[in-house]
């Protein structure tokens, strides 16, 4: 099992780069040029987006240094191994290993006004939900989500939990910038509804 990460450091990227640049994508919502922003920010898409998502952080924010969170699971560990190479600092854990550290990590990086992306509903699900955790830490440290929604016209799906995509070459790729600035919540419960509003929001069951 080595080897698997070991082969996608060499070879995902520059796979990754090539299909990326090849994509027709237009970009619309704030910040589309990436300019004008100061802070940290927590920079958000869906797991079956990320062919495209990992690649757009850099180019939205080419300036900062980016941080991606990625569990430990072996599929992470592959994953870990590709985006090193694309120069993400890498933030290990989930919700389930390693809650506690993965929130000191991303509050004390998100102070150093960096970038830190997550996929939302991965590593396992539930499908396009927010976990409480991240939307906790946004909420309390006054921290903006940026949610990038992606579309191809083009592209496979594959059957897997996350309906993962991969997008055919040269195929146009629509992407909307939402920023989401989260109220101060009272209690759990609050939190809850107000991740079922951005579930149903950006969810396209």
């Amino acid at each position: 099992m080595q080897l698997l990460p070991a082969l996608a450091r060499h070879l995902l990227p520059p796979l990754l780069k090539l299909l990326y640049r090849s994509l027709r994508i237009t970009i619309t919502g704030p910040g589309s040029d990436g300019s004008g922003r100061s802070g940290g920010l927590i920079v958000a898409f869906w797991h079956g987006k990320m062919v495209a998502g990992w690649m757009l952080v850099r180019h939205l924010f080419p300036e900062k240094k980016n941080f991606a969170v990625v569990s430990m699971s072996e599929d992470g560990q592959i994953l870990a191994a590709a985006l090193e190479k694309l120069e993400f600092g890498l933030i290990r854990g989930s919700s389930s290993r390693g809650g506690s550290t993965v929130r000191r990590m991303m509050e004390e990086h998100l102070t150093n006004g960096s970038v830190v992306a997550v996929t939302p509903d991965g590593p396992r699900g539930p499908l396009h939900s927010f976990k409480y955790g991240t939307l906790s830490l946004a909420s309390e440290a006054g921290i903006p989500i940026l949610f990038i929604e992606i579309t191809y016209n083009k592209a496979r799906m594959l059957r897997s939990w996350d309906r993962f995509e991969i997008p055919m070459p040269f195929s146009r790729a629509e992407i909307t910038l939402h920023e989401i600035q989260l109220p101060r919540f009272g209690s759990r419960e609050e939190l809850e509804i107000y991740e079922r509003h951005l579930k149903a929001r950006f969810s396209h069951d």
